[in-house]
């Protein structure tokens, strides 16, 4: 396996993954505007043709079109025709971010608590196994992206963090648990990224990673066990502050908006 490559490959693979007997239009477009919105898939970045994409989810060509044309009505894809068309993506960051802040104002308090619960669960079992299965020349790659990506761009080091989060989850050698991780990284992506533009947020989370690498190093459990409850508690704390703050603003936008249609009348 080529470690240096891994850390850009697992996430995006996981897009596009079979989405088995559900795979529906809804599903499509979910799963590729959650990537989007994440970062995943960036600005400008050309996805897979129709065929590709059908054979990628496990669904017939139609629901791909489908799924495209709606993904298109929302801005966040276009299409062009002819030689080197195809389908790209057109949401700037700053869209994205709109976006997550919507979806995280969406996301009900008692949700958010109980995703971070669930991450938490499954997150802490693929490190116990991590800790009496890997070796360390695995450790020490991961390691090394970690530190070779540490200033990067917010939207480069989260895909690399977050890939690196995965590979750490692989190495406790549970297939399942390695799925059930990925698809909670997919579903908590877009929310994670809000982090990326503050600089101490983002720093801690470098920091819980790197000691969450460190303990499995070791095989210390208890230490791996204590660094994501940390880390999970961090995020979400972080998660409730920024959405009550969106909230405030909203209400405040609301009121002016009261306020200027009174004063008209």
């Amino acid at each position: 396996m080529n470690h240096g490559a891994a850390h850009v490959s697992r996430m995006h693979a996981g897009v596009f993954a079979p989405l088995g007997d559900d795979g529906r239009a809804a599903l499509v477009e979910r799963r590729i505007a959650q990537g989007i919105r994440a970062g995943v898939l960036a600005d400008g970045q050309k996805l897979p043709n129709e065929f590709e994409l059908a054979k990628a989810f496990g669904v017939a060509v139609v629901t791909v079109r489908d799924a495209l044309g709606n993904l298109r009505d929302q801005g966040l894809i276009t299409t062009k025709r002819g030689r080197g068309g195809g389908s790209f993506v057109s949401a700037s960051r700053s869209e994205s971010t709109r976006a997550n802040e919507s979806l995280l104002l969406a996301t009900p308090r008692v949700a958010l608590n109980d995703l971070a619960l669930h991450y938490r669960a499954i997150a802490t079992g693929c490190a116990e196994l991590a800790c009496q299965r890997a070796v360390p020349e695995e450790t020490d790659i991961l390691l090394g992206i970690l530190e070779r990506n540490a200033d990067a761009a917010p939207q480069v080091w989260r895909n690399m963090v977050t890939d690196v989060q995965l590979e750490l989850a692989a190495l406790g050698r549970s297939a399942r648990l390695t799925r059930e991780h990925m698809a909670l990284q997919r579903e908590l992506a877009s929310l994670l990224s809000l982090q990326d533009d503050d600089h101490s947020a983002r720093q801690a989370n470098h920091a819980h990673v790197l000691d969450h690498l460190a303990a499995v190093r070791a095989g210390d459990v208890d230490a791996a066990r204590a660094v994501l409850a940390a880390s999970v508690d961090h995020t979400v704390v972080w998660l409730l502050r920024r959405r009550q703050v969106l909230m405030r603003a909203q209400e405040m936008a609301i009121e002016d908006k009261g306020l200027d249609h009174a004063d008209r009348n």
